[in-house]
């Protein structure tokens, strides 16, 4: 792609072993119907699959006039925050927009120039998701539309309180489900699945804490939008799909399409209840008593035991 207009848009895909989804999530951007010009860096997290060089291999056979496409391979993996705050270095200094987008998604062709255009006419919006649909229920996917885990969130969603009140705010909060997800509106945190934020708002918070490796980041990452009082939307008007899960191999609905070996599975499980000890220690630690602390640190233990069984045996 050859122009004198900017680059209004920078999107980063993060990529570890994420098979054939990796082609068919940029294939999907390049479907794309865009006013503005956008590029994307395909960032690879030392994968083992292939996925890299299989984009890579196809890249000739992608065109769009408004696109450039960008690759960036590193040595090993270095996890999520390290990985995506890389890529941010070789976004282009004049684009306004950042977009992070998993590499198991697939974008719907007017989701990228809406996410665009709802930014530009809402100034006040800072960052900003969409309507995530798992590919295997086509149900809206929770994490795009969720509130901070206090304790007692948390509680009311390990005990299944949020399930038999699902419309409640007070036993409902830990997915915001008191709210009209058909509406566009204010929330607290969403998955990183697909998050597009201000380049400036992002600089001002500094991008992503490198304390944590896979899971908990895009969480922290809210928090910090809210700390600094910066507004993040969930608009249900632009829409993907996520194969949720492929890499780590954990989740339900995308076990048997992830290749993630037992090794793996059993990492990311482990990842998964470490992310909630930093973001705990880090942004809730000093809030809760001793005896609330014991009680988290026991209960994400116990979580974290049933997760590695699940991993290891089933």
């Amino acid at each position: 792609m050859k122009n004198k207009q900017p680059i209004i848009l920078s999107t980063i895909i993060l990529n570890y072993n994420s098979g054939d989804y990796l082609l068919k999530s940029t294939q999907s951007l390049y479907k794309s119907k865009l006013k503005d010009f956008i590029e994307i860096i395909v960032v690879d997290n030392a994968s083992t699959d292939r996925s890299f060089q299989q984009l890579f291999k196809f890249k000739n056979n992608l065109s769009h006039p408004k696109i450039k496409l960008k690759f960036l391979a590193l040595n090993k993996n270095l996890g999520f925050s390290t990985g995506n705050n890389r890529g941010l270095k070789k976004i282009n200094s004049k684009s306004k927009y950042v977009l992070f987008l998993n590499p198991d998604t697939t974008v719907n062709p007017n989701t990228i120039q809406q996410s665009i255009n709802f930014h530009q006419k809402n100034p006040q919006v800072d960052a900003s998701t969409c309507k995530i649909i798992l590919a295997k229920t086509n149900q809206t996917q929770p994490e795009c539309h969720r509130g901070f885990p206090t304790p007692w969130r948390s509680f009311c969603y390990f005990s299944g309180l949020s399930k038999l009140f699902p419309k409640s705010k007070l036993f409902s909060g830990y997915f915001l489900g008191h709210l009209n997800r058909n509406k566009v509106h204010q929330i607290e945190a969403c998955v990183g699945a697909f998050l597009m934020v201000k380049k400036s708002i992002g600089q001002k918070i500094n991008w992503w804490n490198q304390k944590y490796f896979f899971y908990g980041e895009d969480l922290d990452f809210c928090f910090q939008l809210k700390k600094h009082n910066f507004k993040l939307y969930y608009n249900p008007n632009c829409q993907i799909t996520h194969y949720q899960g492929i890499s780590s191999g954990i989740k339900q609905q995308s076990k048997k399409l992830s290749q993630a070996s037992r090794q793996t599975k059993i990492r990311s499980a482990k990842a998964s209840t470490q992310a909630m000890r930093i973001f705990y220690q880090l942004n809730y630690f000093d809030n809760y008593s001793n005896l609330t602390k014991f009680i988290v640190n026991q209960a994400i233990n116990l979580l974290e035991k049933y997760r590695v069984f699940k991993a290891k045996y089933l």
